[in-house]
């Protein structure tokens, strides 16, 4: 399947931030939602990359797969260059673990909390976690319910931790972009330090809706293009039979976005956060291999 015609031709400096590779027969976790009867291989996710004119990529750990990350490391080790990790660890994982994934290109944790009790980040037991993280610059990413979110964005913030909201915040299905968390998500533009993923808009809202178009524009007004990233979500777990690959990234070109706009959510953001490396033709620097500063995406237009 080809890319969308309204792309320009390949850049290697495009970013999808979020996709999951698993096989059949790995170890599942104990209370998983869901597990999947089929294959998703670094080999197939590369080949639609290609096909699509992505140049880099997100891999985000699977939540039936739990905190086992050896095939998500497995992955990355296949191309460093062009792959980044995001992994789910125990909250007393030691820093000796967290440095050795920091240095296979995990650069932040996945809080998946979908049907999960809700932690408490200001608990004791957290705070060594949090405080590893920031050392080392990662950033964590919270996949919940919008309604759910303003307590564990502040404990986050107040650790002086980046935050990637997953899927729009996840407003309630029926409510879409007037869901009170939603509302109150946007408020926390103003922080510059939450970015949210442009991604899996079949989980928040019904086809034909119009949710992703309005979602998108609140977002650019009250985020920035910098502090958005897009994801394809695949293979769309659940959703294998009403989504794929090209689909997801025509869903967002088609949003009729200004130029400048689509290029910093598709690649300007998203390569500096994750640290990836720059053409220099795109003028910016070239990024560490962990990003090492979210405090504002340098090259961004209207980053602060």
């Amino acid at each position: 399947m080809s890319a969308p015609a309204s792309l320009a031709p390949l850049q290697s400096c495009r970013v999808d931030t979020h996709a999951h590779v698993f096989q059949r027969g790995l170890p599942l976790t104990d209370g998983r939602r869901y597990a999947p009867g089929y294959d998703a291989t670094l080999d197939s996710y590369l080949q639609l990359l290609d096909a699509h004119d992505i140049g880099r990529a997100v891999l985000v750990q699977p939540s039936f797969l739990g905190m086992d990350n050896r095939y998500l490391l497995q992955a990355l080790s296949r191309d460093t260059r062009r792959l980044r990790g995001v992994a789910v660890v125990a909250p007393n994982v030691s820093e000796e673990e967290l440095a050795e994934l920091h240095g296979q290109g995990i650069t932040g944790i996945r809080l998946n909390l979908i049907e999960q009790a809700l932690p408490d980040l200001a608990a004791q037991s957290w705070k060594p976690l949090l405080e590893r993280l920031s050392r080392l610059g990662w950033h964590v990413e919270l996949h919940r319910n919008a309604q759910d979110l303003p307590p564990m964005l502040d404990r986050l913030l107040e650790a002086g931790i980046p935050v990637v909201v997953d899927h729009f915040g996840r407003p309630d299905l029926e409510k879409g972009i007037h869901d009170p968390g939603f509302k109150t998500l946007l408020g926390y533009g103003k922080t510059g330090r939450v970015w949210v993923k442009v991604s899996g808009a079949y989980r928040c809202a019904a086809p034909g809706s119009g949710f992703m178009r309005e979602a998108t524009n609140q977002l650019v007004e009250h985020f920035g293009a910098e502090r958005l990233m897009w994801g394809s979500d695949w293979p769309h777990t659940q959703y294998e039979q009403v989504m794929n690959y090209g689909q997801s990234l025509s869903a967002l070109v088609e949003l009729g976005l200004d130029t400048a706009v689509l290029d910093t959510i598709l690649c300007t953001t998203p390569a500096a956060f994750y640290g990836f490396e720059r053409e220099s033709g795109n003028g910016c620097a070239s990024a560490p291999r962990i990003a090492a500063s979210h405090n504002a995406t340098a090259c961004a237009p209207g980053s602060t």
